[in-house]
Formats: C-alpha cells, sequence, structure tokens
C-alpha cells in the first residue's frame, strides 16, 4: 500500500492506494496535522497495514514538516514531496515553477495519464483552479479565483444581516428568503464564472479540451455544466500515487 497526503489550505485529503489506484480516503483539518488526534486518525486509517511508501503535496509550507514527520511514521522509506523538481511525465512550461501550487502539478500528472493531453482540470477548493496540459503534455499554467465557500463566507463576515450558508442545489432562481436569494448567486452565479473560463481557455488554445473536475464541490456545480466531462474526486491523489510509482 501506498500513503497519500494532499495538504490543503482548509482540508488535508489522506489516501490509501495500491499500485493501480486509490481505493479510500479520508479528510482531516490542516490546522490539525502533527496533532495526537490526526495521528491517531491516521493510524486507524492505515490499519496496521504495511506502507510500502509515502508521497505528498502541499499548499501550506508552515505544514510540511508536520506532515513529513507524521508520513514518516507510517512508511518503510522517506516520505517523497510532489514538487517542481520531483515531478514526472508531465512537462513544465511555465517562466517560474517553483511558484505553481503542488497539488496543481499532481493534478496536471493525473489528467494527462487517465485523460490524455491535452486536458484542463477544474480543482474546486479553497480557491477554484483551472490547469492546462497542453497537447505535448506541458503544463502550461491556468487560472486561479475564489472557491465558492470563500465567496459565501466572504459575504457572511463583512455584512450584518446575510447569514452563513449550506451551499446545495437552489431550487428556484429568484430567492424568496435571504438564504435563497444567496443559494442563487452563488451556485448559478459560480457556474457563470466556471463557463467564461472555460471559454476563454478554449479560444487561447484554439481547440475543444476535456474539461476534469475534482474537490469539494465538483459534483455540484459540473451536475448542470455539460462543459465538464468528466468528475474524479480523487485527482490531486491520484497525481501522487503515479508520481510516487514514477520513482519506484
Amino acid at each position: 500500500m501506498i500513503l497519500l497526503c494532499d495538504v490543503g489550505n482548509t482540508h488535508t485529503h489522506v489516501g490509501l492506494a495500491t499500485r493501480r489506484r486509490v481505493v479510500s480516503t479520508i479528510d482531516l483539518q490542516t490546522r490539525e496535522i502533527g496533532t495526537a488526534g490526526s495521528l491517531n486518525a491516521v493510524a486507524d486509517f492505515v490499519h496496521g497495514r504495511t506502507i510500502e511508501g509515502t508521497c505528498f503535496c502541499s499548499v501550506v509550507p508552515v505544514a510540511v514538516p508536520a506532515v513529513h514527520s507524521m508520513l514518516s511514521r507510517f512508511g518503510v522509506k522517506p516520505p517523497l514531496q510532489l514538487t517542481f523538481e520531483t515531478i514526472r511525465s508531465v512537462g513544465i512550461r511555465y517562466p517560474k515553477p517553483q511558484t505553481i501550487g503542488q497539488d496543481r502539478l499532481a493534478n496536471a500528472v493525473a489528467v494527462r495519464h487517465l485523460y490524455g493531453a491535452p486536458a484542463v482540470v477544474v480543482d474546486f477548493g479553497t480557491a477554484v483552479t483551472f490547469d492546462v496540459v497542453d497537447t505535448n503534455g506541458n503544463y502550461i499554467g491556468g487560472v486561479i479565483a475564489p472557491g465558492l465557500a470563500a465567496m459565501t463566507d466572504y459575504l457572511h463576515e463583512k455584512t450584518a444581516l446575510l447569514p452563513r450558508i449550506k451551499i446545495r442545489e437552489p431550487r428556484r432562481a429568484i430567492g424568496q428568503s435571504t438564504e435563497e436569494a444567496m443559494l442563487a448567486g452563488a451556485v448559478f452565479g459560480y457556474r457563470g464564472l466556471v463557463r467564461e473560463i472555460l471559454t476563454q481557455l478554449t479560444r487561447t488554445i484554439g481547440q475543444q479540451l476535456p474539461v476534469v473536475a475534482t474537490g469539494g464541490y465538483a459534483r455540484l456545480i459540473a451536475r448542470k455544466m455539460p462543459e465538464i466531462d468528466a468528475v474524479h474526486p480523487n485527482l490531486t491523489l491520484e497525481g501522487l500515487r503515479l508520481t510516487w510509482l514514477a520513482h519506484h
């Protein structure tokens, strides 16, 4: 088994994989990585299995020592961190590759392997990122926009009367309560944001691209967006699995 860890700004996704695919996952709070609670959760998740190797990526630099230490407890080899220097099977055509989010590189590895090239990944996390792999299999950049929850939380935090809402599919376009109005603005508006960015990416590349979605709100947003061809919840972890395999 291979133990994988994708450290995001809010959540950390932990996965167990065979050499062929990710087979199970759990989510942790990133702020709790390295605590006794997170170690116990991962130990329960591993459940005594022999871990052949570990691989991780992180968009939170301060969390790297803690996740490295945590993974070292379970693997028989030192953890492999996916970076622009350790990535395999995808080239990088980008001026400052060290500034690319490691999760974005993992997504690029996975989408090229699973869906071919060129392709676009839309990752719905704390931020929503769009990442493009070109015809030659090179990561060439993308787009960063606010995440769906970040938008709705901002409205709640910066206004006196707007509540914090649980994001779900709106029942109608014209909200008949404050919550319904916020849901319509969030979900319908967000689909508009995603659709326009995909339109611009297609124009720039000059051809229609396969679009693969991943991340927390991928299924919700993709449900009524034919522009999104596939939803792959474990795409980032699959990229980590493929990176570890490329080194072994």
